[in-house]
């Protein structure tokens, strides 16, 4: 690791505990095929033990890369809004990370991009997984607990190779009075298979983002899993959008939206425009308190031969179900913790122990808030 990069020793326990709750380790590596931290714009740490995998700074990769340029605002357009505008009159912060073909992490990567003191941290962010490699990511966002305001700025880029796999797993741990705005897009080749799944059960001001996957060869597979509680004050914008472009596509959007209090705008979009593709869009919601949730399924097709589906429901827990659960020796409490932890139970097939156990630990966390 560059002389540069300061690692961990100098961040406050604070902030490494809220660094932790991203899922991201800095103790020790086991269990995990890399590492990369960015606060505000310092790289503290880069590194992987495992073979075909690579993860260093962007600005770094563009030097050390040419062919990089191949990849570099090829997805995300530098002018698609102001965010991306921004980052791109910049210079270039956040990572790259590579897999090479054939390659495979037994263990999932961890990133953290932390925000504690700049009014606006901005990240620019390229995956890569060539033919046939397999990459786990855990990919963690937070901010100090003494961060009052401020603003994180989020360009990524993903590639899915012929016959690759990314499984990303992103985890929001913002500050009430933080605004977020990740752009990202990804392109999946000939039987690729994207994985996403995004866990934000700790208030933040306002999420605005809409993740597309562009599935452009025969066969490629996208599935956007989310799972979001809004608290009082918060403004969630979010959703995700699959572009079925080949024969053989197929896509899944899963929701699962709680609030307390805030608002959710739960946005999906599948654009079926090739013969023999398939999607689905489920958004499922449960207004606890006070608080709105607006869902906006829409699936589009063009052609004969594409079968798009959604459904979308709004509701609160049932009486019904809490008195059963009572009837058999849970407190009031303990049952409506118990049908909600079920309602936000999705489950993927194939997800890593490793990950999945992430997940339910960003869930137990939130529970209290329930």
């Amino acid at each position: 690791m560059p002389e540069t990069m300061k690692g961990y020793s100098d961040l406050e326990s604070d902030d490494l505990k809220r660094i932790e709750l991203t899922g991201l380790q800095t103790e020790s590596l086991e269990g995990r095929s890399g590492s990369f931290l960015q606060v505000d714009g310092h790289i503290h740490h880069a590194s992987t033990g495992t073979k075909g995998i690579e993860i260093l700074p962007i600005a770094e990769a563009l030097e050390k890369y040419a062919w990089l340029e191949d990849y570099y605002w090829k997805a995300v357009p530098r002018d698609k809004d102001e965010i991306t505008q921004y980052i791109a009159a910049r210079e270039p912060k956040g990572y790259v990370l590579i897999a090479r073909k054939g390659s495979q992490t037994v263990y999932p990567l961890q990133t953290c991009l932390f925000l504690a003191k700049d009014d606006i941290q901005y990240v620019h962010n390229i995956i890569i997984a060539e033919e046939g490699a397999e990459l786990h990511l855990i990919a963690g966002c937070a901010s100090s607990m003494k961060t009052m305001k401020g603003a994180h700025y989020g360009v990524t880029e993903i590639y899915v190779g012929k016959d690759a796999k990314v499984t990303s797993t992103m985890i929001h741990t913002w500050g009430e009075s933080i605004e977020v705005y990740p752009r990202s897009v990804t392109i999946v080749e000939e039987r690729g298979v994207f994985l996403s799944n995004y866990v934000c059960m700790v208030p933040a001001k306002k999420v605005q983002m809409y993740p597309t996957a562009e599935l452009r060869g025969e066969g490629a597979v996208a599935r956007f899993s989310s799972i979001m509680l809004a608290t009082p004050g918060s403004y969630l914008d979010t959703g995700s959008r699959a572009i079925l472009s080949a024969k053989g596509a197929t896509a899944e959007l899963i929701t699962r939206a709680i609030t307390t209090g805030g608002t959710i705008i739960s946005r999906g979009h599948i654009l079926g425009s090739v013969k023999d593709t398939k999607g689905h869009i489920e958004c499922r919601a449960l207004i606890l308190k006070d608080g709105t949730i607006h869902a906006i399924p829409e699936i589009e097709g063009r052609v004969v031969d594409c079968e798009l589906s959604h459904e979308a429901a709004v509701g609160k827990i049932a009486r019904d179900e809490i008195e059963y659960l009572m009837a058999r020796g849970l407190s009031e409490d303990e049952a409506t913790a118990t049908i909600i932890r079920g309602f936000l139970d999705v489950r993927i097939s194939g997800l890593p122990e490793t990950l999945q156990k992430q997940i339910d630990a960003a869930i137990d966390a939130a529970e209290k808030g329930f």
